[in-house]
């Protein structure tokens, strides 16, 4: 027992540098381009903020690695053929369908009951992962006779939204796409992934040109949520999407917005506004 407890504090203490590191590359890129916020920054307040913000989002992090070995469990998700449309949850790079679960069981509790989620390993191609998902949509639009389906992605997994929307043509079949610390506009930590998807995520690829020279399709309502304290999506403007509702939060680095308050209850609000 005692060796698990030494283990799992190393593995913590690992996550912990990791995080803390993503999180003084956000600080000089920042101070860099502003210097006005080298003042004041050993105040205390400022000091006992950084703490907390490196230590939930070290939590969180934490915890969607440890449940991720549910996300590669192939269970089979009840499909709902009642009136309430599919919501698909699209997980971000190096992550699994179990980070979604507290999201999931949070929006349950609100009465949304046909969720599902997509495996999207990081070793795939994206247009791959991108035909898994249209191949999804017209799944859950078969068995559940519904038109249109909602998309909630996170980092990579709106970027794989994007992409169906966009290029392939799968606006039609999305009435609402949510995109959570989403880096439409790349990330300049992305040449550290492991992995050739974050090529794609570099500013300026042309992978990201073309999405971006590729108009917004007006038939699927497109918002993103985003925090300036981004530690992954650096500059954290590059979350913002033009032609979009953008919905900037503080506070929260890149996993925990998964686990936030407000992001649940942004993601009800949208989920449950009527089209005009």
């Amino acid at each position: 027992m005692a060796t698990f407890f030494s283990l799992l504090a190393l593995f913590i203490g690992l996550v912990a540098g990791v995080v803390s590191l993503t999180f003084a590359m956000a600080w000089y890129e920042y101070a860099n381009r502003d210097p006005q916020l080298l003042n004041n920054r050993l105040a205390l307040r400022r000091l006992l903020f950084s703490m907390a913000l490196i230590a939930v989002e070290t939590t969180c992090l934490t915890l969607t690695i440890l449940l991720q070995p549910l996300g590669w469990l192939n269970r089979k998700e009840k499909v709902s053929t009642g009136e309430q449309q599919p919501i698909i949850f699209l997980h971000g790079l190096f992550q699994s369908p179990a980070c979604w679960l507290w999201l999931k069981f949070c929006l349950h509790r609100q009465g949304f009951s046909n969720l599902h989620t997509i495996a999207l390993p990081p070793w795939k191609d994206v247009e791959i992962l991108t035909e898994r998902l249209a191949n999804r949509v017209d799944e859950l639009r078969q068995t559940n006779g519904r038109k249109k389906v909602h998309l909630i992605g996170h980092s990579m997994g709106g970027i794989i939204a994007r992409n169906y929307l966009q290029i392939r043509g799968g606006a039609q079949k999305v009435d609402r796409c949510l995109l959570i610390a989403t880096p439409n506009g790349g990330s300049k930590l992305a040449p550290f992934a492991l992995s050739s998807l974050g090529r794609l995520l570099m500013p300026g690829s042309p992978f990201l040109q073309r999405l971006a020279t590729t108009p917004l399709p007006p038939e699927a309502r497109i918002s993103t949520i985003y925090s300036r304290h981004d530690n992954m999506v650096l500059p954290y403007e590059h979350a913002r999407l033009d032609g979009a509702h953008n919905i900037e939060l503080s506070g929260s680095g890149h996993t925990s917005l998964l686990f936030r308050r407000r992001v649940l209850r942004t993601i009800v609000d949208q989920l449950k506004e009527e089209r005009l």
